[in-house]
This record gives structure tokens, C-alpha cells and sequence, in this order.
């Protein structure tokens, strides 16, 4: 591992496939790898299509991306603002320790503020202490009495005909 500086910036095009290839690498850390069914064509054409529903930055070491931060508009019914759901972050192991995370959320944090929106969230599995810990060292709340709930595939077919 170099110990060269890093640059944050938002995704291009070339940047997709690499994107694809940290995503998968996020899954397997995360013990989902059998979960990924997308493919680089539609994470494409939902970072570029003419109305964008996702956007992602990528962190970049000797020219190579090391971590990504992909995240979406939500809205708040309660502060009657929008805010940035932040999907997915992720460093590369070999690259951790390197205020690289840390970097990236920030940027995340403000385009948030730039945006004008009242709140930047996300979700973290109960089980990855270091990400909670690094989130708390952040100054975020850690929401233990919210559940996420989710219908997917075959079950979100059922779902949607249920009268």
C-alpha cells in the first residue's frame, strides 16, 4: 500500500466499472456477496440517465478508486426537507487508516449542506463495531430504536397485490 495522498471527486463514466468492482468488494465484506445481482450497465445508467436517481464520489490513491460513497435524495416529512440517504461507504482494506472514510462522509456531509437539506443518514449492520465506532467518533447518532424494513424480488410482487 502507498502512503500517496488521495483525492475525492464525483464519479465519471470510466469510473463505473471500478465503482461496480468496490461495490462487490463492500458485499463480500459485508458477508452479502451473494446478494448483488445488479450489473455495471444499470449502476451506469443510474449515476447518468437524464433524471440521475443515485450519485457517488470515489476516493482515488495513485490513480486508482480506494472507496466510494453512493447516495440518493430522501425527504423528511417532519423537518419538511430534503436530505441525502448515503446508501453505500466504503474504503478498500489495504487503504483504511487513512482518514479516507472519514473524507469521504465529510464530502457527503456537504454537498448536503450545500443542498440545503436537514438531515444526511444512513444504515450500518449491528454486527460491524469499527464502522459503528468510527460513525459515533463522527458525532452521528446511532438510532437503536428504528428498524429498517424491506420487501424485495418475488416477496415485493406478493406485497404490491395485497388488498
Amino acid at each position: 500500500m502507498s502512503n500517496s495522498p488521495f483525492l475525492i471527486r464525483a464519479v465519471t463514466r470510466a469510473d463505473v466499472p471500478n465503482l461496480f468492482d468496490l461495490i462487490k468488494a463492500l458485499a463480500e465484506y459485508e458477508k452479502l456477496s451473494h446478494a448483488v445481482t445488479g450489473d455495471v450497465k444499470a449502476l451506469e445508467h443510474d449515476l447518468f440517465c437524464e433524471k440521475p436517481c443515485i450519485e457517488a464520489i470515489v476516493a482515488e490513491c495513485d490513480r486508482k478508486p480506494v472507496g466510494f460513497a453512493l447516495f440518493f435524495t430522501n425527504y423528511s416529512t417532519f423537518l419538511t426537507k430534503s436530505g441525502i440517504y448515503l446508501e453505500d461507504l466504503f474504503v478498500l482494506p489495504d487503504y483504511r487508516g487513512r482518514s479516507i472514510g472519514k473524507a469521504l462522509i465529510v464530502q457527503v456531509a456537504k454537498i448536503a449542506l450545500e443542498r440545503g437539506c436537514g438531515r444526511l443518514e444512513w444504515a450500518v449492520l449491528d454486527w460491524n463495531l469499527p464502522a459503528i465506532a468510527f460513525y459515533e467518533r463522527m458525532g452521528a447518532d446511532i438510532l437503536t430504536d428504528w428498524r429498517i424494513c424491506r420487501v424485495t424480488g418475488e416477496s415485493l410482487q406478493e406485497f404490491a397485490q395485497k388488498s
